[in-house]
């Protein structure tokens, strides 16, 4: 496991040749983010729904949890966390985990929107299930809805609940926690929330069939960039041996949770050591996109990273499990930024960032809300002149 005592003084250093070269630049950004202004400009005094957001950006609260979702009879969930957008004809999708448990309503839920933005549905699309925190959007309109238990599974769900949700068990039973879809190469990366997880990948016997398949782990030294490979796993149900500890070498990351693959880079993030990760597809290669141990000057903006998603311009927007609750935006040109904060939430954290399809709105949930309990849950729109 690395040393981050070690990184502050040795990678910035030794290092740095690595972060700024072929490997980096193959992962599409500049090198691991440092604090600059922000390209919205700063955040402007909270709003009336205690949000502090750059100009031009408004916002509202779409659903809370143990309410009626205005404009339908359905109750939201409590705990909102991992989530997606989906187009649907005009309008689109929004699905929503709870992380609770079965006994408490786990599972997942859907928001649908029209064109105009107004919620006209909202459903259950997957019961029964524990502690379900995040998940990934396939390229065939399905949510993978991902339980973080022990030898937890993943959910193939239907965004627009017509068909049942399917288990997932060839995808390995682990504490599982994202998932995120690379149609270019035919695998779905998966991270793990353990201390010492892993980063997995699932390659599909059948593209677009999750039914059967090979599940592989990342396996690397210490280093924090270079060339990885991928081994099997020889049991993906984890029992007796869990996943992690089936192959040797296997790398460790210190507390997967969110991910999101796109053009030839799938990125996640480990929240024990406050990282964003960038695993290069194209050359199997890996490397860091954030550290706060690698902030050279000032106060590292984000701690406690989460969930992440990407706008159509490339920026990745972190969101934070605690810190200031804020989410955080880093641009391909290395920079990193608050992009907002919730104020007067600070026993939540924020969780389930998507765009809408046509990239104009993001969504996303503070968790436990201003009550700090998992029935406070609120879900908010962001709407304004995101770059395309």
């Amino acid at each position: 496991m690395e040393r981050r005592t070690f990184l502050r003084t040795a990678v910035i250093g030794s290092s740095a040749a690595a972060f700024g070269g072929t490997l980096w630049r193959g992962a599409a950004f500049a090198a691991p983010a440092q604090p600059a202004p922000g390209p919205y400009g700063a955040l402007q005094p909270a709003n009336a729904n205690g949000i502090l957001l750059p100009s031009g950006f408004t916002s509202r609260i779409v659903a809370r949890s143990g309410q009626t979702v205005p404009g339908t009879s359905y109750t939201w969930h409590s705990a909102p966390d991992g989530g997606a957008t989906f187009a649907n004809g005009t309008g689109w999708i929004y699905v929503s985990n709870a992380e609770v448990s079965a006994s408490s309503g786990g599972g997942a839920s859907a928001l649908r929107f029209n064109s105009a933005g107004t919620v006209v549905s909202a459903s259950r699309i997957l019961s029964g299930t524990n502690i379900n925190c995040a998940g990934g959007s396939t390229p065939w309109n399905t949510w993978l809805s991902c339980e973080e238990v022990s030898r937890g599974f993943v959910y193939e769900t239907d965004p627009w609940g017509v068909k049942a949700a399917v288990q997932r068990p060839a995808m390995g039973r682990f504490k599982h926690e994202a998932a995120a879809a690379d149609a270019d190469h035919g695998y779905v990366y998966l991270t793990e929330d353990e201390s010492d997880g892993r980063f997995y990948r699932f390659r599909p016997t059948t593209w677009g069939n999750l039914s059967s398949g090979t599940l592989q782990v990342l396996v690397a030294g210490t280093a924090t960039s270079g060339p990885v490979t991928w081994a099997n796993v020889p049991d993906p149900d984890g029992s007796p041996t869990q996943t992690r500890y089936q192959v040797s070498g296997a790398k460790v990351f210190n507390g997967g949770e969110g991910c999101f693959y796109a053009a030839g880079t799938c990125w996640f993030t480990t929240k024990g050591d406050n990282r964003v990760w960038a695993y290069d597809a194209n050359t199997s290669s890996l490397s860091l996109a954030y550290d706060d141990s690698l902030v050279t000057s000032g106060t590292a903006p984000l701690t406690g990273v989460d969930n992440v998603t990407r706008s159509g311009s490339g920026d990745l927007y972190v969101a934070e499990d605690g810190g200031n609750m804020e989410i955080c935006l880093i641009t391909p040109a290395g920079t990193i930024a608050p992009f907002l904060r919730i104020s007067g939430q600070s026993g939540s954290e924020i969780t389930g960032p998507a765009f809408s399809p046509d990239g104009r709105r993001l969504y996303f949930s503070s968790q436990r809300g201003t009550s700090g309990s998992s029935s406070g849950g609120i879900t908010y729109e962001v709407t304004g002149p995101f770059r395309g």
